[in-house]
């Protein structure tokens, strides 16, 4: 599996607009994507920090969610409203997590 994590500071007076934008990404993600078997939105309620943790089937999958559509738009839409983002990817070493 392929694991990334992403935070979010959006610039003051977008936070949310900014989550909104983005839990419909993750909707869209979550049921347009088949290679996307989880994605989780947080927020960090006081300065209003967004962390997101996707797991994919593998780098293609996640390769292919970054060539969405919904992704693209929301990348667009979203650009003039972070002042920072920080991408980071791992590959899941457990092979029992997420095992039911």
């Amino acid at each position: 599996m392929f694991v990334v994590t992403v935070v979010f500071e959006p610039l003051p007076g977008h936070a949310a607009e900014f989550r909104a934008a983005m839990i419909a990404n993750a909707r869209a993600s979550r049921e347009r994507e088949p290679g996307c078997r989880q994605f989780d939105v947080c927020s960090e309620p006081q300065r209003g920090t967004v962390f997101l943790y996707e797991v994919y089937d593998d780098r293609p999958a996640f390769d292919a969610h970054l060539a969405s559509e919904h992704f693209r738009a929301f990348d667009a839409a979203t650009r003039g409203w972070v002042a920072s983002k920080t991408v980071a990817c791992y590959e899941r070493v457990d092979p029992d997590a997420g095992a039911d």
